[in-house]
Formats: structure tokens, C-alpha cells, sequence
């Protein structure tokens, strides 16, 4: 029986309530002082785990302090500094535009606007939201990456085939109050219970309202 969606938005309001509790000091894995290092973090953390990525920032920020300094870095010892997170030639090369955007465009701050931080080389709405959040407390959307994507469709709040497509299905579902922090919850219990290849249903707080519970053992 298909459910309605003042019953999905009852349950969607149960799974937060239980992932709340689960997890009260959620918030953003990557390693932070302000709203540039979050920016350059973000970018580095595609395709790429946040240890590794949390790993490779002290020694890029000890060098490269704001966002002038990125931008006039040298692509070959950026490179050399992000390496590890993968992707480094299309990582280097948005992190300089996005961040001569941002010195030519924006007085060398990282604007608020999620218009704005989607103008950034780099930068979609994934890492917009996340930056609009953690960075300026203001939440324009829900990001949605891979553990929101994968999740999400096992609990049965969307079934949504893109990341686009889910965060305008999951903003109706969800209250405007918890779009920034959705992601974050996921995270978290995508580590713990809910992983990709082996999810652990059985000790998962969610299995009673979860559909997809026992099913993917």
C-alpha cells in the first residue's frame, strides 16, 4: 500500500526524532575555523573521505590563509598539497577560480547566498547547503550526498533517482528546521548502522519504521 504523505511526513518526523536522540552533537565531520576553510574543505571532500580530507588541511591552511592566497597559489604545489584526496588536477584548478571569483567578486569573503556560492567554480548545491549552514547558520536547502542519497531512499522519503531531485522531494517532506542538520544525521548513521554494502539492521534504532529493515542482509 502505497503511503500517503501526511503519513511519510508522521514517520519522517518519528526517524529524526530517534536520530536526535542517537546522535545529539551531530554536525559537520570536516575540520574548520571559518567559512573559507569549510569552502576549500568541501571541495576537497568529493569523492573523498572526510578523515582523508581532514588530514590534508592543516598543513594547506597553515600556507594558504584566505582566499587571495588560493588564489594566487601555484597549481602544481596545490596539487602537491591535495594529492590524496583525489582528483587534484579538477580540484586544484576550481579551487584558484573559485577562489579568484570570490577575491574579484565578493571582497575576498565567502558570500552567504547560495546564488552566489553556486556561481563558484566547484561548487554545487551540495556544497553550497553545507557551507550556507555550518558557515552562516542559514539553510536554503538539504545536501544531499551520498549517504542522504542512499539512506533516504531506504527509509522510503524519496525515491528519487538524482541528488536534485531528492532535496526538492525531502524539503516538502521535512520541516525548514532540520534541512541543514538532515545531512548530518545521515552521515552519521550511515557510519554506524546504515552502511552501503553490510548495513547493520538488526542493532539499527531505526528498523521498526525503517521498510527496507532486514531486507538488505
Amino acid at each position: 500500500m502505497k503511503e500517503n504523505t501526511t503519513a511519510k511526513k508522521e514517520r519522517a518526523a518519528k526517524i529524526l526524532s530517534i536520530l536526535q536522540i542517537e546522535y545529539p552533537d551531530a554536525w559537520c565531520s570536516l575540520h574548520y575555523k571559518n567559512p573559507l576553510q569549510l569552502l576549500i574543505s568541501t571541495i576537497l571532500s568529493a569523492q573523498c573521505t572526510d578523515a582523508r580530507v581532514n588530514a590534508v588541511t592543516p598543513k594547506l591552511f597553515a600556507k594558504y590563509k584566505t582566499a587571495k592566497d588560493f588564489a594566487s597559489a601555484s597549481v602544481a604545489e596545490l596539487e602537491s598539497l591535495i594529492h590524496s584526496t583525489g582528483f587534484y588536477h579538477s580540484k586544484a584548478k576550481n579551487i584558484i577560480s573559485c577562489c579568484k571569483k570570490i577575491v574579484d567578486e565578493f571582497g575576498g569573503r565567502v558570500p552567504e547566498r547560495m546564488e552566489d556560492l553556486v556561481l563558484l567554480d566547484g561548487v554545487g548545491r551540495k556544497t553550497a547547503n553545507v557551507v550556507a549552514f555550518h558557515a552562516f547558520g542559514k539553510a536554503h536547502g538539504i545536501a544531499i550526498d551520498t549517504h542522504a542519497f542512499r539512506i533516504s531512499r531506504r527509509l522510503s522519503l524519496s525515491a528519487a533517482s538524482t541528488p536534485e531531485k531528492m532535496e526538492k522531494e525531502l524539503m516538502l517532506l521535512l520541516p525548514p528546521s532540520i534541512w541543514g542538520a538532515y545531512t548530518n544525521y545521515m552521515v552519521l548513521h550511515g557510519r554506524k548502522f546504515c552502511m552501503a554494502r553490510k548495513p547493520d539492521c538488526e542493532a539499527c534504532p531505526l528498523n521498526k519504521i525503517c521498510p527496507s529493515a532486514f531486507k538488505l542482509k
